[in-house]
């Protein structure tokens, strides 16, 4: 019965372990993004010639 109990706080001290280590390995580990590096893109289109008029009723 000793040897099950010291199995079982193992376990758990284990898991309680990777329940901390995991979050904090995400955190400062390298990224995972795989997002383009484009940058800013310009402005290539025309912009708009005629003026807009926004009523509102208050």
């Amino acid at each position: 019965m000793k040897r099950s109990m010291l199995s079982f706080f193992g376990s758990a001290l284990d898991g309680l372990t990777q329940y901390f280590v995991d979050p904090i390995a995400r955190i400062f580990g390298p990224s995972d993004d795989n997002y383009p590096a484009i940058g800013v893109q310009p402005f290539d289109g025309e912009p708009f010639a005629q003026r807009i008029e926004i009523y509102s009723e208050i």
